[in-house]
């Protein structure tokens, strides 16, 4: 499979005013993400999350080293726009996203700064409402809605620029678990079914195990890359950066430092449940 966005010796250092050295954010960082994938990017705050994500948009430009996007290298200025086409982000806050008084007009606005023609952006509005479950709050104002609808309105506003790749940078830190929950399902049948990929930063153990790739920042750097199972079963290397495992994991992880032999890869607490009883049923 290719790869629709590679970081090749990323560098990146933050200005500072009045002269003072800038603040490094990554140094050396090499980073593929497959086209169609699911990956989650974890890490404390601090660790370049954020920072990470808007280099995939081209919202920031490498100090050194490259990120291309779709082959492109981001910091050619004639094709910044094929770069947003392509990868298109949501923020932690989808009031900062909503532009319109009425949602189709809000998820209109993005196709419509493409010069797409009226007939299309009609399409393209329906389409990416009814892939996101608020086709029937079309005619609604986005202020009235939840906070878990607000933010699949600013998914679907991205949608309807038909990128090939959404980042979302914390997408549900401002929701409560019924619209986290909406947001993680949405991204996620996404990928599966229309094949988008996604890159879904978090601080949400949960959120990052529905990924097929974890990967963990720590100090500007790759701590730690894989599925879920193989990342969150490394629990002593989590708790050393600052992070914690899924809270199946944790448990189990406890309970064998009790004397159980519990596998910590059960991210599911149906998984959990079973192996506990496994455990318990066999001494």
């Amino acid at each position: 499979m290719s790869n629709i966005i590679e970081a090749q010796n990323l560098a990146y250092t933050y200005p500072v005013l009045d002269g003072a050295p800038g603040v490094p954010v990554f140094e050396n960082l090499n980073l593929n993400i497959e086209q169609g994938s699911f990956v989650a990017v974890l890490g404390t705050n601090g660790c370049g999350k954020s920072t990470l994500a808007k280099h995939f948009n081209a919202i920031l430009l490498p100090s050194g080293g490259k990120v291309y996007v779709g082959g492109i290298d981001t910091k050619n200025p004639d094709r910044i726009m094929v770069i947003r086409r392509t990868v298109g982000m949501v923020f932690q806050n989808p009031d900062n996203q909503i532009v319109a008084n009425v949602v189709e007009e809000d998820v209109a606005f993005g196709p419509e700064n493409l010069g797409v023609a009226s007939p299309e952006i009609r399409r393209r509005v329906d389409s990416a409402l009814k892939q996101v479950d608020m086709y029937e709050y079309r005619e609604h104002a986005p202020h009235l809605l939840s906070g878990g609808q607000k933010q699949r309105i600013a998914i679907a506003g991205v949608i309807a620029m038909e990128p090939k790749c959404i980042v979302l940078d914390e997408p549900t830190a401002m929701l409560d678990p019924r619209g986290r929950r909406e947001v993680i399902d949405t991204i996620s049948r996404l990928n599966r079914e229309k094949g988008i990929t996604v890159v879904l930063i978090t601080h949400h153990m949960d959120e990052a195990a529905k990924a097929q790739r974890v990967v963990v920042l720590h100090k500007g750097a790759v701590a730690a890359d894989g599925t879920p199972q193989q990342v969150f079963s490394q629990v002593e290397l989590l708790h050393d950066i600052g992070l914690a495992a899924p809270e199946t994991v944790e448990l189990c992880h406890m309970l064998n430092e009790a004397g159980f032999h519990l596998p910590l890869t059960a991210l599911e607490p149906k998984e959990c449940a079973q192996a506990l009883y496994a455990e318990l049923t066999a001494q």
